[in-house]
């Protein structure tokens, strides 16, 4: 993970916008390098208040979840979850 989601310049960004998860959605949308990201705040209450996830044009993903966990998919075979515990 090194400088996948670089370059965050964005189209779409929806600040300030409510989901209905129980989270706000603070940043979102396409990198310079056609990668999609996306930002969520989801409180206090949140062990990872501030989680994201991304997807990169090469099929590989990486979410950064509100309970602490992580998990990454390369997209071709290789995945790895981490509970954050």
């Amino acid at each position: 993970m090194t400088g996948q989601n670089s370059g965050s310049s964005g189209s779409g960004a929806a600040s300030g916008s409510s989901g209905s998860g129980g989270y706000t959605t603070t940043s979102s949308g396409t990198n310079s390098q056609g990668n999609h990201y996306c930002s969520r705040d989801y409180g206090s209450s949140a062990s990872n208040s501030n989680s994201y996830h991304y997807s990169n044009t090469n099929g590989s993903y990486y979410y950064s979840n509100p309970n602490g966990s992580t998990y990454y998919n390369s997209g071709s075979g290789y995945s790895n979850y981490n509970s954050g515990k």
